[in-house]
């Protein structure tokens, strides 16, 4: 698949970029629309991803960089190339929280009330993103002769970039289900969120050739596994208090 979608004047418009700006807009949409439910001004919402959005972007880009800084630490300038991928999920959901407890703080907002409600729309965004990754021939597995195996560079490899998408969509539709849950408490529906999905991409994360590696370690891994630890620590916390 040709990553360039179309040309402008000159300016390649890559398929990567359309579709996370895609999923930015759906997911923007479903959370003001669950903010609406449970009675907070959408304002808040809008005030909330207006930090959230580009602290993600900046996250993803910096743990990718991190990573992987021996192709630019001879030509810096190319960090700022975002264009043809290079974003690490990871990084996003770390550099949100940090936001989203700020900003919870500054506005005397219940942080766990507004992760619920970003929660949905950010594994949604997730599944409709990793097609720009299908777009940019990254993120998938070693060979295989699975039927739905995709060519990549005359090889069928795992399209490990659509186990993540179906995976994510079905959080999705759990998420959304759950979040209508009158007795859940605060923040459960975030934690379920970082369980699911962590529980996921430490299994997918296997199956890929293109990871991230601190040593003989894979990042995503590691980190996927910590995540869902804190997530069902918390949760169990969270439910123990209620008893």
């Amino acid at each position: 698949m040709n990553p360039v979608a179309f040309t402008i004047f000159g300016l390649e418009i890559r398929w990567y970029g359309i579709i996370i700006a895609s999923a930015v807009v759906i997911g923007t949409l479903i959370a003001m629309k669950l903010a609406e439910k449970k009675g907070i001004n959408e304002d808040t919402i809008l005030d909330l991803l207006l930090f959230l959005l580009p602290a993600a972007i900046i996250g993803a880009r910096l743990y990718y960089v991190v990573f992987t800084w021996d192709n630019y630490k001879d030509n810096p300038i190319e960090i700022l190339n975002i264009r043809g991928g290079g974003l690490a999920i990871h990084g996003a959901i770390i550099a949100g929280v940090i936001v989203g407890l700020i900003f919870a703080k500054v506005k005397k907002a219940n942080f766990w009330s507004l992760a619920d409600i970003v929660a949905p729309s950010l594994i949604l965004g997730q599944s409709i993103g990793r097609w720009g990754n299908y777009a940019n021939q990254e993120a998938h597995g070693g060979p295989t002769d699975l039927p739905w195996g995709i060519i990549v560079d005359g090889v069928k490899v795992h399209p490990a970039f659509l186990y993540e998408s179906i995976w994510n969509f079905l959080v999705f539709l759990f998420l959304i289900y759950y979040s209508r849950n009158n007795t859940k408490k605060d923040g459960e529906v975030f934690l379920l969120y970082l369980i699911l999905y962590s529980m996921a991409r430490f299994f997918i994360e296997g199956l890929r050739t293109d990871s991230l590696m601190l040593g003989p370690i894979k990042v995503a891994q590691f980190i996927s596994l910590g995540a869902m630890f804190i997530g069902v620590f918390l949760f169990y916390k969270g439910r123990k208090k209620s008893i």
